[in-house]
């Protein structure tokens, strides 16, 4: 029973460091910062990049056109290729709901190096150029935003003087697999990058969420964007690590009224979700992957193994200290399932949701080796790095 005492006592330190010294990741209390109107209301471009998205537009775009923004603004959704009648659809919307203009445009297939997200986020920039907007809203073609969503991410922007203000859009959380899949991923991602961190002045930590990404115009040329991260697969991460990298400042929180209307009904297709760039999170490093599947073990899978083995095996104090890792571990994902509107009984199904994420990121990395890593949408992406850089 010692080494499992041990163990247990390893993980229960693990998450008293986490709950302390991680940025409090846990707290779900990040919104966009205090903000006032500007005196003058700058120009933005919306640039919404799609594939094959007929089945959600109409619970998106109309809310884009209807924006209540009281200086000029204008959409550019940029049909990436799609074999569904994403273009018409979106014009045929622009027609029944009216609101602000709209420019539907197709780049074509991308090049080599290019993922396809990103070459049509790149037309998309370019169409929006001749408009000199001083902002640039980047959003999925999922993302549904409530009518004053862009006036105050430009009052935050301009308020807190960010050159990016990005929120972390509501996923959705209907079906019983989004309801077990959907909350964990948000909590864990904020453990990676801690909110709090991201924003603060000289920190290193840098990410946003691409569904929602208001950008300074001068910025994107600054940092070279898209095309200094043109092979990112997890490309808000890498557009943020850009933007800090040429001294930017970056916010990120999680949204009120910013909601993705993308269902993930079964788990396969949370499955498909999460391993397309689980392993490009690791570089693709294999010393990464069993240091990633090592920690998660002994994070969120030996506190309730813990419990179980010293139930059975007499040991009192296994059973306790496992019981108390277990304890802050649910406490922690407590503020989450709030946020998402969950019954606070799911917290200590978090080890169960973590042993997912990790038999994801293994099976990510398998489909890398199998050359089928990172595919989205009928293409595949070759790991950065693999092509020739074209400067």
């Amino acid at each position: 029973m010692s080494a499992i005492v041990w163990t247990a006592a390893v993980s229960l330190a693990a998450w008293c460091w986490l709950l302390l010294c991680q940025g409090f990741f846990w707290r779900t209390d990040v919104r966009l910062p205090p903000r006032r109107d500007p005196g003058r209301w700058p120009p933005v471009c919306v640039v919404v990049p799609a594939r094959d998205e007929a089945a959600v537009l109409p619970l998106s775009l109309p809310s884009l056109l209807a924006q209540d923004y009281p200086g000029r603004a204008e959409v550019f959704l940029v049909d990436d290729s799609s074999a569904d009648a994403t273009g018409e659809l979106a014009r045929e919307l622009s027609r029944l709901h009216g609101g602000l203009p709209l420019t539907v445009d197709s780049p074509g297939e991308p090049p080599a190096g290019w993922t396809g997200k990103l070459w049509a986020v790149r037309h998309g920039i370019a169409l929006a150029r001749a408009r000199a907007p001083e902002y640039l809203l980047l959003t999925d073609a999922d993302i549904a935003h409530a009518p004053d969503s862009l006036r105050t991410l430009v009052a935050a922007a301009h308020t807190g003087d960010f050159d990016v203000v990005s929120q972390m859009a509501r996923l959705r959380v209907d079906s019983l697999w989004e309801r077990l899949v959907v909350p964990a991923f948000v909590y864990f991602f904020a453990q990676l990058y801690p909110f709090r961190r991201i924003g603060r002045k000289g920190s290193r930590t840098a990410a946003a969420a691409g569904g929602c990404v208001l950008l300074r115009a001068d910025t994107v040329e600054t940092a070279r964007i898209p095309d200094a991260i043109r092979q990112a697969v997890i490309d808000d991460v890498a557009l943020a690590r850009a933007v800090k990298g040429v001294g930017g400042r970056v916010w990120l929180g999680l949204a009120d009224r910013v909601d993705s209307v993308r269902p993930y009904p079964r788990l396969n297709d949370l499955w498909r979700m999460v391993s397309r760039s689980a392993y490009a999170q690791l570089r693709h490093n294999p010393l990464l992957l069993l240091g990633t599947v090592a920690g998660l073990a002994l994070v969120y899978l030996v506190p309730p193994a813990s419990v179980v083995a010293g139930v059975a095996m007499g040991g009192t104090t296994a059973a306790v200290v496992g019981a108390a890792a277990w304890l802050v571990m649910a406490a922690t994902y407590a503020p989450m399932l709030r946020y998402y509107r969950q019954p606070l009984w799911q917290a200590p199904l978090l080890p169960f949701t973590a042993f997912l994420y990790l038999l994801m990121t293994v099976d990510s990395a398998v489909r890398h080796y199998q050359g089928r890593g990172a595919a989205w949408k009928g293409r595949t992406y070759a790991r950065p790095g693999a092509l020739p850089d074209e400067g």
